[in-house]
Formats: C-alpha cells, sequence, structure tokens
C-alpha cells in the first residue's frame, strides 16, 4: 500500500473516548528526570491506559502505522475528549500518556516545556514554524547527530480561516526515485542549517551535514530542509540535487488539516512534514483565536514502531 492511500486516521469508539475521559480526570501530573519523561510516570500512565479495555485496539493500529511497512505518520483523533476535558493539563496528561506508548517523551530544548507552542507570529519569517506562509518540507533538528525519531502536533485551534493544511511526504519514497549519481550527491556532508543552541540529548551540531547517511532502506534520518537550500557556500551541484529532492517530495505528498484535540505523530526516519499558508487577514482575528498547536518531541523506540519498554 503506497503511501497516499493509506488511512492513518485512527478514531476511538465512544466507550474508549468515555473510559479516556475518566482517566484524563485522574492522571497526576508528570515527572522529569533531566529531559525525559520519569519512568514512574510512564508506569503510572501506562497502568491507568491498561485499564481500558479497548485501548489496547488502538495501540495496535498505531504503532504499525508508525512504522516501517506502513505510512511512517498517524493522526489520533481525540476530537470528544478535548471537547470534555478542554485542552489544559488534564488533557495534556492524557495525550502524553498515549504517546509513551510509541516512545519517549523528552525536552531537547530545555528552556520549553514539555509541550512547546507554535503560536501564529505575524511578525515572524513566513516561512518559519510560527509564521503564516508556506513552511516547506522539514525534519526537526536536522543539524543533530540524535534528532528525536518522532515528532508529534497537538492542534488546539486551527487556522479559522480553513487554511494552514499540514503537509507530508515519504521522504526515502522521493529518493528512491533519484538516480543513482544524485543519490551519491546527497551522501556528501556538504548541507548545513540553523544554530545548536542550549540542546540537550541529542547528541552533538552536526555542520555540515550529508543528507543521506545510507541508502533509502536503511532506518537512518533523511535529513532534509528546504531552508538549507538558501545556505550560504552550497555548490550548484549539491544544492542541484537538493532541489530536485525537495521537488520530488512536493510531486508526491498528503495535506490535511488538522481540528482541535486532533494529535498528528511522524516518525522522522521516514517522513517529513511542513504547512500550507495560513489563511489571508490574519490581522483581523484576535491573537488568542490565532491557529496554535503543541509539539512533542519522542526518542528511544526509532524506527520499529515498537513502545518503549
Amino acid at each position: 500500500m503506497s503511501f497516499l492511500e493509506l488511512d492513518s486516521f485512527i478514531d476511538l469508539p465512544k466507550e474508549l473516548e468515555d473510559d479516556l475521559i475518566e482517566i484524563g480526570g485522574r492522571l497526576p501530573a508528570w515527572s522529569v528526570e533531566g529531559t525525559f519523561l520519569a519512568r514512574s510516570t510512564i508506569e503510572r500512565y501506562r497502568t491507568e491506559l491498561d485499564s481500558a479495555p479497548l485501548f489496547l485496539d488502538v495501540k495496535d493500529r498505531l504503532l504499525p502505522q508508525l512504522g516501517e511497512a506502513a505510512g511512517g505518520y498517524a493522526v489520533v483523533r481525540l476530537r470528544n475528549i478535548a471537547q470534555a476535558l478542554g485542552i489544559g493539563n488534564q488533557f495534556l496528561r492524557l495525550a502524553t500518556a498515549i504517546l509513551t506508548e510509541v516512545a519517549t517523551p523528552f525536552q531537547p530544548f530545555r528552556r520549553w516545556p514539555l509541550w512547546k507552542e507554535i503560536g501564529t507570529n505575524l511578525h515572524a519569517n513566513p516561512g518559519l514554524s510560527t509564521g503564516t506562509g508556506y513552511n516547506a518540507f522539514h525534519m526537526d533538528l536536522v543539524n543533530v547527530t540524535q534528532p528525536p525519531d518522532y515528532t508529534t502536533l497537538l492542534c488546539v485551534r486551527p487556522d479559522p480561516l480553513g487554511a494552514g493544511a499540514s503537509i507530508l511526504s515519504d521522504a526515502r519514497a522521493a529518493v528512491s526515485r533519484l538516480t543513482p549519481s544524485d543519490r551519491a550527491l546527497l551522501a556528501d556532508a556538504a548541507y548545513s542549517y540553523g544554530s545548536f543552541f542550549d540542546l540537550s540529548d541529542v547528541g552533538e551540531e552536526y555542520k555540515p551535514f550529508p543528507v543521506l547517511d545510507g541508502e533509502p532502506e536503511d532506518l537512518g534520518f533523511v535529513r532534509f530542509t528546504a531552508k538549507m537550500l538558501s545556505e550560504s557556500g552550497l555548490d550548484e551541484a549539491h544544492a542541484h540535487v537538493a532541489k530536485e529532492l525537495a521537488d520530488q517530495m512536493v510531486a508526491e505528498h498528503v495535506s490535511f488539516t488538522l481540528q482541535r484535540g486532533d494529535v498528528l505523530v511522524v516518525n522522522q526516519h521516514r517522513v517529513v512534514h511542513g504547512r500550507e499558508p495560513l489563511g489571508g487577514g490574519q490581522r483581523d482575528i484576535a491573537p488568542e483565536d490565532r491557529r496554535l498547536l503543541l509539539q512533542l518531541f519522542l526518542c528511544g523506540a526509532g524506527t520499529t514502531g515498537q513502545a518503549v519498554t
């Protein structure tokens, strides 16, 4: 089944939603050990989820969907739970509990909380995550030696103007459509983007870095961000092949608009993500009503789609 044909949207049966609403009301606040969610918190959260008989079915759908044999991404629809609990501490604890079944939540940016806000800033560069324009395909923390295995986005508020769809593309499939000579260029440590500042548990700065550490069937990352195309010092040959890769990603991609309570989980070993432009007229929308996402990073499970134990 191809990337475009997959049903990656996971709806919950009402009985499970009711159980999770009750569980969300009794989950304790999380603890953090260093930058990682504490083992005691993970164990408590899993015990609570195990008390919901139907949750195992959701887990059995979610983990394979994120693995290498499937799409590499999933959207868990928690909309009714968000309606019941609101998107406050109770909801965030529940969402965190669900994500511990994928890998371990952690804070690579210590200056920000476990769930990091991605709001809408009218003064930001339009192409940035907080901007209003087209946010081109990329993986998060592309310039570190150990990027998060998964990035997750929770929709608190969609764009009131109905735009700003999430876009995803299978980076490995895009690489496989290139010629061997193009892939050889992408394996050169010729690319760079961004700075390395106040980061934890993601290894060291990787600059310059190769887009490919191996062939597409390997389990490494396709280290790509379209923003690296504007970095000075990139020679014509390496710039050309990176642009070709970007074009391949755009040619075969999916797009959808997250709604309040949707949780998007992306396997960074396989999938790159981005965002279509927000709707025009953002200045007419009150700041507290503009698009708002929360981001959480996961590490520890790699590309297997198996939960950390």
